[in-house]
């Protein structure tokens, strides 16, 4: 572990990416009205969410995945490249496969999957990407 490198400034941006890429990915220019229909979720009950207790939750569950995956590429060796390619990986093989198994089970449309699945493999791309360019 001595070659280890964390840049806890790159985990934290990592964790706001994960905020700021939901924002975009499920607005309305993108995915939130294919979202609502293919979750059954009704608009009116948003705007009962607390937004303090969801986003600091989802923060801080990004912050811990950020974390997990900078541990992955703590390697000195690791590169943008590797990053990228890593965090593809993990979002495509582990956390978006994951995810389709539950959703097959759940018996949720393909749409649905492919919504989620595709944020979880952005991503886990992107935060590798950053992870690995900036060390």
């Amino acid at each position: 572990m001595g070659d280890m490198i964390i840049n806890h400034v790159a985990v934290f941006v990592c964790a706001v990416l994960n905020l700021a890429l939901g924002a975009l990915w499920y607005s309305p220019a993108l995915f939130y009205r294919a979202w609502l229909r293919e979750t059954g979720i009704q608009e009116e009950s948003l705007k009962n969410v607390n937004p303090v207790k969801l986003y600091g939750l989802t923060f801080l569950l990004a912050l811990i995945i950020s974390y997990n995956l900078a541990f992955f590429l703590g390697d000195a060796k690791t590169d943008w490249s590797w990053g990228l390619t890593a965090g593809f990986l993990a979002g495509f093989g582990w956390a978006a496969m994951i995810f389709t198994i539950i959703a097959l089970f759940e018996r949720r449309s393909l749409r649905y999957i492919l919504i989620n699945g595709g944020y979880m493999v952005v991503y886990f791309s992107l935060t590798g990407f950053i992870l690995g360019l900036w060390r």
